[in-house]
């Protein structure tokens, strides 16, 4: 079995993307899988074509795209992505979006095919924080997780895919208001490690309900 891991490089003045930072960390096998990372642009449409070369070049069971998702204060594990680009800041080649569609052919969303409760599952039960989140965002992470999901729709049946945000890593938040959340990247990259450990091992997803009243 092998499992391409993306990390997005750094974006919106930061000098560093914990999301990369930790894929770098990940061993290059996991519970017998073959564990293949990849850097990817922040930039829109771009990092899916990226992406797509390394799917066809490494032609993996499981895609696990990585993102940073600033002010949260867990690994979070996306379970929708909508087919919209609203970009509040640039991406990396300036391209800012406002309402405008991913794909014209595509659904207007896409569930992840990853076992994700499974997968926070196994990162809550080896002592770190986790959740499931039903936001994307409207960035490139939301780009990147719809266009994974319509590749698989359109061209890449049988592969299972989804994103995972991570939270800032310490030196981000020195100069961003007291109390912005931050993790190790060693922790990021831990959590990383269990949830792709249950992505390999998971046939079917745990049923528990991890709905939100908001």
């Amino acid at each position: 079995m092998k499992v391409l891991v993306t990390g997005f490089d750094p974006f919106g003045g930061d000098s560093v993307n914990p999301a990369y930072e930790a894929v770098k960390m990940i061993p290059d096998e996991v519970s017998g899988a073959k564990v293949i990372k990849l850097e990817i642009p922040t930039v829109f449409k771009e990092s899916s074509e990226v992406l797509e070369t390394a799917m066809k070049e490494h032609n993996p069971d499981i895609v696990i795209c990585v993102g940073q998702a600033g002010g949260r204060s867990a690994v979070s594990f996306e379970r929708v992505a909508i087919n919209l680009a609203e970009a509040r800041i640039p991406d990396n080649k300036g391209n800012q979006p406002i309402g405008v569609k991913l794909e014209e052919d595509g659904e207007t969303a896409y569930f992840t095919s990853l076992p994700i409760k499974a997968m926070m599952k196994n990162v809550q039960e080896n002592g770190m924080p986790a959740y499931i989140s039903y936001t994307a965002g409207t960035f490139v992470c939301n780009d990147i997780m719809y266009r994974l999901l319509y590749m698989i729709d359109k061209k890449y049946a049988g592969i299972k895919g989804g994103f995972i945000h991570v939270p800032f890593e310490p030196t981000q938040v020195i100069d961003r208001p007291v109390g912005t959340p931050s993790m190790p990247i060693q922790t990021i990259a831990d959590s990383l490690i269990y949830a792709i450990e249950a992505a390999v091992t998971t046939e079917e997803d745990i049923e528990e309900n991890t709905g939100t009243t908001h």
